[in-house]
């Protein structure tokens, strides 16, 4: 018995263009990396998912006042030399 599989139908362009490519640039594309037409579809697909979507569980948001005091307070003391950037806003006195 065969199992059906997700598929999609999939159309080269007639000219490559900044929202596709024809299939002989898919060929060409394949050749270079040694691989097919299936898997250069693929690896396009897993660069945009990896440059456009979060690689990583979305956290609770900005630290809160009482956290900020926190990490300020347990947070070695700087001693001599000068801050030149900060991963938290500085307060003005």
């Amino acid at each position: 018995m065969k199992v059906a599989t997700a598929q999609i139908a999939f159309r080269y362009r007639a000219r490559d263009s900044a929202t596709g490519v024809t299939r002989t640039t898919a060929k060409r594309l394949a050749d270079v990396l040694g691989v097919d037409e299936t898997q250069i579809i693929h690896l396009a697909l897993h660069e945009l998912a990896t440059k456009l979507l979060p690689q990583y569980e979305a956290d609770e948001g900005a630290l809160t006042k009482a956290q900020l005091n926190l990490i300020k307070k347990t947070a070695p003391k700087v001693r001599g030399g000068t801050i030149r950037s900060s991963l938290f806003e500085i307060e003005s006195a």
